[in-house]
């Protein structure tokens, strides 16, 4: 039974369904947090296959929103036919068709992550005729308890590209490879990454990384929670568990999201010139994304564990800078194949800048759609994005952090950035007021403004903090 499908209408699907002894139907939805919800039916009757197919289903949308109010709560989510997979994990032959979400009136959920994404991405190409491709680093650590010894144990923290035995979960990880392929996500590669934590009670946490091929906006986003769901599956089938968690100790590296982005035109990549160095456009998309790095905060560092980076100091950006080379930069320019001869076409993204600060617990349809704006800001006000990027660059340590504004700190300090800066996300209704709202109010709700400064010299407290944040998003 094949993984990825080539369907293109209910009939494809009721076909499909009939010849493949499909038992279940899955309808597959994306929430506000950015989990992978399920919706399952009998796949046994024809005719309720083809209603659910053509009408969808009703779901409790506040109950999946939290700017969706529980006396008004009923929304659809309909299912995309172009979408379907066969779900790798369940013991019935079941295939999983990705669903929208729609209002009571059948148009697109106006406060639904995807329309929001969908909507700035709009407003990208009509004003500067530029399309973002966007690539997502995701970052994980398994979790596993020993029984026995460990037989090929390694330093902590040098896991970066190590090779079985020492990488003990490289055949799990080559496995979500191979399931992701299946059901049509394509990657670029996987490895495993610096992090290796052993603790006292002989668990072992491994950090492994997935980088995927560059896509559309919207099919990054939902490709990312897919993977997430996908990661999560493997590892309990293999009896282990994992973790996004942005920082899962103080003294070892943490997880991140970085956001890899090229802009085409015309079917060319505006990020280099034609030398092979950067471009004008491409500095212009640096400084709309420093402009909107204290509001981004909010959709890319969602949770309080997010900022613990400013009290653990590794190589993770705390100051608004960009840098072609330094890894503590908030955006890098990535090497380049310069030295090879560029393709005709320019629609490779090989060339990219990249956004470092965002971690897997973000929505990415949200976090998205605010680099979307972020980069339409840049390319439609070029001096004032210019001038932001040149004020904003360094190379190695060429700046003091006192030269730096720091990002927010909190999440606190993120809701007051994004109050700041609502204007820009709200203009041409691409963020609905409500939305942004509700953003404002549940950052604030963690009243963790200085939660770390309280926190630090108590690991028990600091732990049971993480703790309670391990499996969100």
């Amino acid at each position: 039974m094949p993984g990825t499908l080539d369907l293109s209408d209910r009939e494809d699907i009721v076909k499909f369904v009939s010849e493949n002894n499909i038992r279940i139907l899955n309808l597959c939805h994306i929430s506000e947090e950015g989990r992978l919800k399920t919706l399952s039916f009998s796949a046994a009757d024809r005719a309720r296959v083809l209603e659910i197919l053509e009408f969808g289903e009703r779901v409790d949308g506040s109950s999946l929103f939290s700017f969706i109010e529980p006396g008004k709560s009923d929304i659809y989510i309909m299912p995309k036919v172009s979408r379907a997979f066969v779900n790798p994990f369940s013991t019935l032959a079941t295939l999983n068709i990705m669903c929208d979400y729609l209002d009571e009136n059948g148009m697109p959920l106006n406060f639904a992550p995807k329309s929001v994404l969908i909507r700035a991405e709009e407003k990208l190409r009509r004003s500067s005729g530029v399309t973002l491709k966007a690539l997502a680093e995701l970052e994980y650590y398994i979790i596993s308890k020993h029984q026995v010894e460990m037989q090929f144990k390694s330093a902590p923290d040098k896991n970066y590209h190590e090779s079985t035995p020492f990488a003990e979960f490289e055949d799990l990880r080559n496995e979500v490879l191979a399931i992701l392929n299946i059901t049509g996500i394509s990657t670029k590669y996987g490895h495993s990454e610096v992090g290796r934590i052993y603790t006292n009670d002989d668990t072992l946490l491994e950090q492994h990384e997935i980088e995927f091929a560059p896509q559309s906006l919207t099919e990054m986003a939902e490709t990312v929670s897919i993977a997430k769901w996908i990661v999560r599956n493997v590892c309990a089938r293999h009896g282990v568990s994992v973790t996004f968690i942005p920082k899962i100790s103080l003294d070892h590296a943490g997880n991140g999201m970085h956001i890899h982005l090229c802009g085409l035109k015309k079917g060319n990549n505006i990020v280099p010139k034609p030398d092979g160095n950067l471009s004008n456009e491409a500095m212009q998309m640096i400084g709309g994304i420093l402009k909107f790095a204290p509001s981004l905060a909010a959709f890319g560092n969602p949770t309080p564990v997010s900022y613990l980076r400013f009290i653990a100091h590794k190589e993770s950006p705390m100051y608004i800078c960009w840098s072609a080379r330094n890894r503590s930069a908030l955006v890098r320019i990535p090497l380049w194949w310069s030295f090879k001869q560029k393709r005709k076409g320019g629609d490779s993204c090989k060339e990219t800048i990249e956004y470092r600060a965002a971690d897997a617990f973000a929505n990415a349809y949200l976090l998205l759609a605010g680099l979307a704006l972020a980069t339409e800001y840049g390319l439609a006000n070029s001096r004032k994005a210019l001038k932001i990027a040149c004020a904003h660059h360094i190379e190695t340590s060429d700046k003091v952090e006192k030269e730096l504004p720091a990002l927010p700190q909190s999440c606190s300090e993120s809701a007051e950035s994004l109050e700041k800066h609502r204007k820009y996300y709200e203009a041409d209704g691409v963020f609905p007021k409500k939305l942004i709202d509700k953003t404002i109010e549940k950052l604030r709700s963690y009243r963790d403004k200085e939660l770390w400064k309280e926190l630090l010299g108590k690991p028990d407290e600091i732990e049971k903090e993480i703790m309670h944040y391990i499996h969100y998003g």
